[in-house]
């Protein structure tokens, strides 16, 4: 090769070299788009927002042109690149957090090929120097950067050589969610919010590799327990179900909307998995859910009542048909927070976003305030006459007012033979403070004690995008629910990736079985054999001195990998005596009072201890006065 051909070579090559070292982002400002008067543009903090003017109708993807946002975006390279949002999350929280993103490149209006941004109030970065990913500990009422590939949407947005301009489109669905902006990164780049926020390249550091891929080997972890433990079902949650939960409730495949989104048109895909894998196991499968505010077809919501009635006896009708043997059914979900009744603020003629609104065709408040659920319920113990019928709601034990109107509730189902089981929603947003555990303890005792019902917890989620967080966490909720005594089971809401607060870090298992240390501590924990203390029979001299040893504590633990600690007394005889907390030594801690106990007499201490996971039960430790 001569020279001349030699450099033209290195030019050639010298092209994608320099495409590929490029990793300053594409800015996409929201209200660079021809905004309909759908949309509203503002200003506030510096930035400037598009937002919907009204909750999208029906809550869905936009179906004509002026309801979404459509960009033009010419890359300087071809290449894979990773999508980022930075939006305001209002006061509203998880009601001024959602907006849709086209499934990939194209304009996607009156198409399905929408992806819904949905449950990041809790989520996004703000800090210069952060490093944004799908997570982050950002919440509302502030700008923040969310990394929307890996959360929803195309795993990459592939820009094709020879076609660098693509069309992008984008979607209002609540009123509270500011859009000021989108930037698209090259794939196997990481930006930091400063990168984002002035154009600059990508500094962010990665994140680090997931741990080795792990497969369960089983069984269920609550297997032998008195209790259930379980999972909410769907396809993102299915990868070794069995091999660590032994309760199956399908997430969205028993909603209404997901079985008979067309009317007449029946779809259990979602629903016969979930019941076939609990029928294949021998688990408990729980019904999810008759009736309820969200997720219902649209095409009943403006039926005459009668006609509105008529369908839900065939709702359930088909159900009691497809599935004869259920165990378990959520009869009527979060009647305090979303009854099937249109909003307030429906706009005439418009859809209310999958509510039902069949609250009347169900009797309405009536006499007790409640007819339409004390109705609900009659029809589901109609249909389902040897299933276990249950209520289910949010944020009941972190809230004495929401307590008592659920037990009133309670009661009246109750007095008419009509419900066997109570349930109560863990999800997060509920367990995190200001509610202490304390607060929860004190209303799950007051729910049990009013109710006499059997209690389950029945979506459980606990966030934390970071490790230590999720962890202690759950060394700090989960035990609460699960040790009590009128709690029969847990379901949690998801365990892998895909679980609906991704964003939130809810997730207790990598997309390759891998598994987080909060879920290695909840099969730790729940398969944990209580340390056992057993009677024992001491004694001391009458005048012994105060710090003399008078026996070492004995416990015994079928776990092998057992450290004993936190030794204490239940009872301590008058403070005649102290126990070590480290090492169960037993000593005189009151001379004076020893001496004053006649000899012969027996005292009791009542001993416990910790193993690492549970106290134990405490036991009496004999000690007679020589």
């Amino acid at each position: 090769m001569d020279l001349r051909a030699f450099l033209s070579a290195c030019v050639i090559l010298s092209v994608p070299l320099a495409a590929a070292a490029q990793t300053e982002p594409v800015i996409v400002e929201a209200e660079s788009a021809s905004v309909s008067p759908l949309y509203s543009v503002g200003t506030t903090e510096g930035a400037t927002y598009v937002t919907i003017v009204n909750d999208s109708p029906g809550f869905g993807p936009p179906a004509t042109a002026d309801g979404a946002l459509t960009y033009s975006v010419t890359f300087p390279a071809a290449g894979n690149y990773d999508l980022y949002a930075r939006f305001r999350v209002g006061p509203g929280g998880g009601n001024d957090d959602s907006f849709y993103v086209g499934n990939g490149f194209g304009n996607k209006v009156g198409t399905g090929e929408w992806v819904l941004i949905n449950q990041v109030d809790g989520g996004g970065y703000t800090a210069p120097a952060d490093t944004v990913r799908n997570g982050g500990p950002a919440t509302i009422n502030a700008f923040k950067w969310f990394r929307i590939t890996g959360f929803a949407g195309p795993a990459t947005w592939t820009v094709p050589a020879g076609n660098l301009t693509q069309t992008f489109s984008v979607a209002g669905r609540e009123t509270g969610n500011f859009i000021d902006k989108f930037a698209f990164g090259r794939q196997g780049s990481w930006y930091t919010v400063n990168n984002l926020d002035t154009g600059s390249a990508a500094t962010g550091t990665p994140p680090p590799p997931p741990p080795p891929p792990y497969t369960p080997p089983g069984p269920p972890i609550a297997t032998g327990k008195a209790k259930y433990l379980g999972s909410a079902h769907s396809p993102a949650q299915t990868a070794n179900f069995a091999a660590y939960w032994n309760q199956v409730t399908p997430e969205n495949g028993g909603k209404w909307a997901t079985v008979e989104g067309t009317r007449n048109v029946m779809n259990w895909t979602q629903a016969d998995a979930a019941y076939q894998l609990a029928r294949a196991n021998g688990f408990t499968f729980k019904w999810h859910v008759l009736v309820w505010g969200n997720q219902q077809p649209e095409w009943l919501q403006n039926l005459p009542p009668a006609e509105q009635l008529a369908e839900l006896r065939e709702w359930m009708a088909t159900i009691a048909e497809r599935y004869p043997d259920l165990e378990q059914i959520e009869v009527v979900n979060e009647p305090l927070h979303d009854p099937p009744l249109a909003p307030a603020n429906t706009p005439p003629g418009q859809s209310c976003g999958g509510c039902g609104n069949y609250y009347e065709a169900l009797g309405g408040a009536g006499q007790t305030g409640w007819d339409w659920i004390i109705n609900a319920f009659t029809l589901a113990r109609e249909y389902f006459p040897n299933a276990k019928l249950m209520i289910n709601d949010y944020s009941i034990t972190n809230d004495r007012n929401a307590t008592e109107t659920y037990i009133g509730i309670v009661k009246l189902l109750k007095a008419r033979g009509l419900i066997d089981l109570v349930g109560i929603q863990g999800h997060a947003f509920s367990t995190t403070e200001p509610a202490p555990m304390p607060n929860f303890r004190a209303n799950l005792d007051y729910l049990a004690n009013k109710t006499q019902l059997p209690i389950y917890v029945t979506e459980l989620d606990i966030d934390g995008n970071d490790d230590p967080v999720q962890l202690a966490g759950y060394q700090k909720i989960f035990p609460v629910f699960w040790e009590h005594e009128a709690v029969h089971g847990i379901t949690l809401w998801g365990y892998r990736p895909g679980h609906w607060r991704t964003a939130q870090g809810a997730w207790l298992t990598y997309e390759n079985g891998a598994e987080r240390p909060a879920m290695q501590w909840l099969q730790r924990y729940v398969r944990n054999s209580l340390a056992e203390i057993p009677y024992q029979w001491l004694s001391v001299a009458a005048n012994a001195a105060v710090g003399t040893v008078v026996g070492t504590a004995q416990a015994t633990d079928a776990d092998s990998d057992t450290t004993f600690s936190q030794w204490q007394t239940e009872y301590s005889s008058g403070g005649v005596f102290a126990i070590d907390a480290n090492t169960g030594a037993i000593t005189v801690a009151d001379a004076a009072a020893l001496r004053a106990t006649p000899k012969g007499t027996t005292l009791k201490l009542y001993v416990s201890v910790w193993d690492g996971y549970q106290r134990s039960k405490p036991n009496k430790v004999f000690i007679e006065v020589r």
